[in-house]
């Protein structure tokens, strides 16, 4: 019980971290591919500060993701 514990704390750890770092970079890209504004002198950093936002919104979504994902691989494996 411990080690799913100390697993799912590792993968919800990780899923904090990837989980923003992957959606900043997506929603720059497509604000970027999709707005042809975006980078342009008088944006003044709004498709920045969008991609920030969802990344800082991604934050939790990730870790929950991450603990479930250890959890169900956990107990996948126990009932082997």
């Amino acid at each position: 019980m411990l080690r799913l514990a100390a697993r799912s704390f590792a993968f919800g750890l990780a899923g904090l971290i990837v989980a923003p770092v992957a959606m900043f970079f997506i929603v720059l890209t497509a604000a970027h591919v999709f707005d042809p504004r975006c980078g342009t002198p008088g944006d003044s950093g709004g498709c920045e500060m969008g991609a920030a936002s969802i990344a800082i919104l991604s934050a939790l979504p990730g870790l929950a993701v991450g603990v479930a994902f250890a959890l169900i691989q956990g107990y996948r494996n126990r009932a082997k």
